[in-house]
């Protein structure tokens, strides 16, 4: 099957709620590669790389996020896979 990538960028309160940490887990229970950071204007982006079934769960997931954040908008962009490995937390 052919593999999937989307880079999110989410808005709301999506920092100081574990939203990086929840989205790592989540992501790593789909077997999706990528990764997470916060950016310095309060916005977290992440993208996620698999297969295309998990990848739109994902982007379902960061519609709604953890307990504790809200959700005000997620932009989504497909991008072309990369082949990359791993899920990580990264800087901005």
């Amino acid at each position: 099957m052919a593999t999937k990538r989307i880079r999110v960028v989410i808005s709301g309160l999506v920092q100081g709620v574990g939203f990086r940490w929840y989205t790592r887990e989540q992501a790593l229970g789909r077997d999706l590669a990528g990764f997470v950071r916060n950016l310095p204007d309060g916005r977290v982006e992440a993208a996620f790389e698999g297969e295309p079934g998990d990848v739109d769960g994902m982007l379902e997931w960061c519609r709604g996020g953890p307990g504790g954040a809200w959700v005000a908008e997620v932009e989504v962009e497909e991008e072309r896979p990369t082949g990359e490995d791993g899920f990580r937390i990264t800087r901005a």
